[in-house]
């Protein structure tokens, strides 16, 4: 990372019944288009003694003109606590999770709605029969 991006954090809140600290986060990141995620989650760990995996920083916005980022950060006191309180799509993002295949939005309601043509017990015979 640049050594010419700063790292202010400010309205920091202790959430102990979360297990985790949490702040906004201003990045001051003149002559570069943006910060990546990862390399804040770095920083961030260095600077609060913390592990990298135990970082979460999300929903950041590069103000217009460029030169200045903020996002929200979250410092959790352990790896098991992230694991249980972040949303699964941000443990994927991390590489701390497993992503969920289904199939399709369309697909899903093709099939509940080929289900609701047939009655009683025919519903299972028509699942059976039909090649999908």
């Amino acid at each position: 990372m640049s050594d010419s991006v700063t790292i202010r954090t400010r309205k920091f809140i202790r959430n102990p019944l979360l297990g985790r600290r949490q702040f906004v986060i201003d990045v001051l990141h003149p002559n570069r288009a943006n910060v990546s995620k990862d390399d804040l989650r770095e920083k961030l760990a260095g600077i609060y003694n913390s592990e990298k995996d135990a970082v979460s920083v999300f929903g950041l916005q590069t103000k217009y003109g460029g030169g200045k980022s903020t996002g929200f950060g979250l410092i959790y006191d352990s790896v098991d606590a992230l694991k249980k309180f972040e949303p699964r799509y941000r443990l994927v993002r991390y590489g701390l999770g497993q992503k969920v295949e289904k199939p399709s939005r369309q697909q899903r309601h093709q099939k509940k709605n080929r289900g609701k043509k047939v009655f009683g017990t025919g519903k299972r015979q028509a699942k059976r029969t039909r090649g999908d």
